[in-house]
């Protein structure tokens, strides 16, 4: 026997198992499904096949039940319902309308942007340099001190002179709009009151008339009514009109120091030789001996008060 027929008789057997199984099978299916239906008798039942036939009537053991659908959602309970409550209660207790940080930010980068000119036109920053600078200008000295040295000493001793103004607008401006207790609006009107007052004591009266009627506008009734454009330019004109008197007084000495020395250097006929000089150190001296730098600085802070 040749391979191919061996092989073909191999196929043939394995279709003829394949359809005597399937055969058997259905045999085994078709009698338990054509089987009537009918009570089940009544008691536990056996374990084991159960073979088919009419079943006795009687109740059902241990039959499984039909999984039920999903619960559907719970329909919310009204106010009329016993035992519910719908009032809402919201704590605001520590909630303040305290300004959020990129806010504060960006005010205190205004203010230190415009630091420079507030601090030149609104405090005595302004009076106290030109009066230090006159003052060495009276000494004959040129570049001593150094111009840091005076803005330094004018800056320190303007901050003296505006702590208490710089501490009321604090109370009452920034510190309550930090805490949220005023809006901006507020807090500007009260913080900027102190320093308002404090210009309008060392302002003069014609330095006002002067700027009102520049800027074509009506005088008002009473010093408090003068508006802060027309106030800030009145109050730096009175500063300079108060420094150079300040200025001319402490030239008054020197200037006879100097002519003295320039009549006897003539009398001596000394002509070639520069009164200057002579004079600077007897300026220097006189400086000196009567405490020169601290009758300025007093006169310059006495004159705020």
């Amino acid at each position: 026997m040749t391979r191919r027929e061996r092989a073909g008789r191999l196929v043939a057997g394995l279709l003829a198992a394949t359809l005597g199984g399937f055969v058997v099978l259905l045999g085994l299916l078709v009698p338990a499904s054509a089987a009537p239906a009918g009570p089940v008798a009544a008691g536990p039942v056996a374990a084991g096949p159960v073979a088919a036939g009419p079943v006795a009537a009687g109740p059902v053991a241990a039959l499984p039940m039909e999984p039920t659908g999903p619960r559907g959602p719970t329909p919310p309970q009204g106010p009329d319902m016993p035992g519910t409550d719908s009032s809402v209660t919201i704590d605001l207790q520590g909630i303040t309308d305290k300004p959020s940080t990129p806010v504060t930010v960006i005010i205190a980068m205004s203010l230190l942007s415009l630091l420079p000119a507030i601090l030149l036109t609104c405090t005595s920053f302004t009076k106290i340099l030109v009066v230090l600078g006159l003052t060495r200008n009276a000494l004959g000295l040129q570049q001593i001190p150094p111009n840091q040295v005076l803005a330094g000493l004018a800056l320190f001793l303007s901050l003296f002179i505006m702590a208490p103004v710089l501490g009321q607008m604090n109370d009452t401006g920034l510190q309550p709009y930090l805490d949220g207790d005023k809006t901006a609006s507020a807090a500007y009107d009260d913080g900027v009151a102190p320093l308002r007052d404090f210009m309008l004591d060392q302002t003069g009266d014609d330095e006002l008339r002067l700027l009102t009627d520049v800027a074509g506008r009506d005088l008002p009734k009473n010093r408090e009514e003068v508006s802060m454009a027309t106030l800030v330019p009145s109050f730096v004109l009175s500063e300079l009109k108060q420094a150079f008197i300040i200025g001319f007084i402490i030239f008054i000495p020197f200037l006879v120091i100097d002519i003295v020395v320039s009549g006897a250097l003539m009398a001596l006929g000394m002509m070639m030789m520069p009164p200057v000089m002579v004079s600077l150190p007897f300026k220097l001296l006189l400086f000196v001996l009567v405490d020169g730098w601290g009758l300025v600085i007093t006169s310059v802070v006495s004159s705020y008060q």
